[in-house]
Parts: structure tokens; C-alpha cells; sequence
């Protein structure tokens, strides 16, 4: 099946080295002698061995609202011309972008129109063929990692853990303030099981196909306890965003939303002050399902860009490690809720791969 199914320094010390060798060769001939007796080895080295890239391309997924995405990753331009600079490769300039859907940016890495793509590990799994993963983000861990949505409820608010990271997040099933959503709550709440007719009387929000906590393992779940799939039920409605399905939830326009684990802290302040909710989040909603451990997003690479090339990969491994211990990449970094970055394999991924035959196997 094909995979269009439903589906990031400018060098200064390198530079400045370049324009004073290059002012040195117009002046006296002893002017340049003692220019080259004050350049250190590891100077001159760079300076020979830099590599120029013109453009390098960095894309998101649309996890968020694109607008805040583009604002708070702004600062990564610089961080990352700056510290691929110090690894040999002057970038003259990065561009970022967001994706209109999580495919667009898998399309955009196997079709080499995007460099390197931040993107969900379900994401990756679908466009393996045209992407290869370098990174796998960690994350603060949460308060609360219980199978049992009840536990979730009865632990509110979830926090995160300062002390300690996670490799792997849970997607949650999220009832709301509807009358529909408050019903669900109230019988998961009582220790009750849910039906498939409880389920399928909801209206849904999720996100697009290759999303792993927005529809994969949802999905899973739904086929483990009940034989069925989202596009089983009968009101389902996708999102173009985490953001928006929170505020469907929050106008009762959507019972259900299913969302990773932290998303209610990412859309708290927001659920009152944009969405029109009409209490704290963590009072007005409540988790009706908890899905298997969903292995953390990815920093992925095209195979098919043409300024792609292993040296650079290794570079670009570096750079987001070395920028995520930063103060200002760690800010960066926070929109998608990433703590670091950890050296990842094609077979971290194996889970995304089955998780993803199944869903095909559904259709």
C-alpha cells in the first residue's frame, strides 16, 4: 500500500576566520605570515573542511497551533546554524515550517522537499521508505502512567515529574463537559466498564491517520477491548490540531477527544481563556482510556534530500542533543513537551510498524 494512505550555524569564528584570511591575502605579504602563525590548527582545519549548505529545511507536525509552533521555534535557526557551524557545515539559512497534516510532512521527507522532519514515531513508520530517524525525544515523565483511566481522575491534576524522563507517553481517552461526556465519566468513575454502545453514542474528535496518539493507538485500543476501530463509529470528526479538538470539547461540539497524555497541560490556560470553557480543565473533563506506551516523537531525515549526507546526519544527531541541554533550546524544545534527545534506531519503531499493520488489516 502506498504511503499517501489517510493519511534545522552561521559558522562566525569560521566566518570571520574566512573574511580575515581573505582581507589578509589583499594586504602585505608579512600581514598574512602572521595571520597564519596566529591561527590555530583546529581553526585552519575548519576553515578548510567546512561544508556550505545554503538551505537547510525543517518541518513540523501540526500537534499544535501552527502560529505558536513558528513563534517558539524561531530561536532553533540560530541555535542550529550556530552549532552545525562548530561541527564543520555553515548553513546560510533554516527555514521552518509546519505541516498542513502530519502526512504532509511524511510526503515532504520522502520526496526530499523537506530536510529534517520533527514528527510522531507513527508518522515515521508510515514514511520509513523516504525518512530515517536519528532522534528519539524524552520527555518529563507524569504523575500519573496508570492503565486504569479511573486512576487518572482520582489523581487530578496530572504533573509532570522533575526528576525523571520517559522515553514512551500514553494517548488518553478524554470525556468533556457534555451531557454525553459527563455520562461516560460517571460510569468509569463508578469502576464500570464502558460498552461499545456508550462508545459509539459519543462524538468523536482525533487527528489525522498517521498520528499515534490521536488515532493509532486509539485505535488499538478500541480493537483490543471491543473488535472495532474509529472508523467504526458513528461520529467521528477530524481535527487539524490538538488545539482545536480541546476546543470542540470545551463548546460540547465533541464528547470525546484522544490526545496524549499531557495535552490537558498544554491546553490548560487556554481551555478558559480561548476554548470557552467554563471551569479548570481538570474539572471538567476526565479520562475514559488509557492506550499501551506509545514510543516517544522523532527528529527524522529525508533519504532524499540532496544535501543529505551521513557527515551531516551525524552533525545534525549532535546539534539537537547538544542544543536541547541549552536553556534557550530547551525552551525551544518544550513545545512538543521534549526534555532531550536520545541517538534512536529504525527498530525502536518495530511497535509503530505492527501497531500500523493492524489498522490496515482493519480496513
Amino acid at each position: 500500500m502506498k504511503k499517501r494512505i489517510q493519511h534545522l550555524f552561521t559558522g562566525v569564528l569560521a566566518i570571520g576566520l574566512l573574511a580575515g584570511c581573505g582581507n589578509n591575502n589583499t594586504g602585505s605579504n608579512g600581514a598574512a605570515n602572521a595571520a597564519a602563525n596566529n591561527a590555530t590548527p583546529a581553526a585552519t582545519a575548519q576553515q578548510e573542511t567546512s561544508t556550505a549548505i545554503d538551505v537547510l529545511k525543517v518541518s513540523f507536525v501540526p500537534s499544535k497551533d501552527p502560529d505558536q509552533i513558528i513563534t517558539a521555534t524561531e530561536p532553533l535557526k540560530e541555535l542550529l546554524k550556530t552549532q552545525l557551524g562548530t561541527k564543520g557545515f555553515t548553513v546560510g539559512d533554516v527555514q521552518i515550517d509546519v505541516g498542513t497534516t502530519y502526512e504532509a510532512v511524511g510526503e515532504a521527507l520522502s520526496a526530499g522537499t523537506t530536510d529534517v522532519g520533527l514528527i510522531p514515531g507513527g508518522t515515521y513508520a508510515l514514511y520509513d521508505d523516504g525518512a530515517e530517524v536519528l532522534l528519539t525525544s524524552t520527555r518529563k515523565a507524569l504523575s500519573n502512567d496508570s492503565e486504569n483511566p479511573k486512576d487518572w481522575n482520582d489523581n487530578k491534576p496530572t504533573t509532570g515529574l522533575d526528576d525523571q524522563q520517559a522515553s514512551y507517553y500514553r494517548s488518553l481517552l478524554i470525556a468533556g463537559p457534555s451531557a454525553k461526556g459527563q455520562e461516560l465519566a460517571a460510569k468509569v468513575n463508578k469502576g464500570e466498564e464502558l460498552t461499545w454502545e456508550d462508545l459509539n453514542s459519543a462524538t468523536w474528535a482525533v487527528m489525522s491517520t498517521s498520528s499515534s496518539a490521536g488515532y493509532i493507538y486509539p485505535t488499538l485500543w478500541l480493537q483490543e477491548k471491543y473488535q472495532k476501530g474509529l472508523t467504526d463509529l458513528a461520529k467521528v470528526t477530524q481535527s487539524d490540531s490538538y488545539g482545536s479538538s480541546f476546543a470542540r470539547l470545551a463548546a460540547g461540539q465533541a464528547d470525546i477527544v484522544v490526545a496524549f497524555a499531557d495535552a490537558r497541560r498544554d491546553n490548560e490556560e487556554k481551555w478558559t481563556s480561548e476554548y470557552g470553557g467554563t471551569g479548570p480543565i481538570w474539572d471538567q473533563t476526565n479520562v475514559i482510556g488509557v492506550t499501551q506506551p506509545i514510543y516517544n516523537d522523532t527528529v527524522s531525515v529525508s533519504k532524499n534530500s540532496p544535501i543529505m549526507t551521513d557527515e551531516l546526519k551525524t552533525a545534525l544527531q549532535e546539534s539537537f542533543m547538544e542544543i536541547s541541554e541549552t536553556p534557550e533550546g530547551k525552551e525551544v524544545i518544550a513545545i512538543y513537551s521534549h526534555e532531550g534527545y536520545k541517538v534512536a534506531q529504525s527498530s525502536d519503531y518495530d511497535g509503530e510498524r505492527q501497531a500500523q499493520e493492524l489498522i490496515r488489516s482493519m480496513k
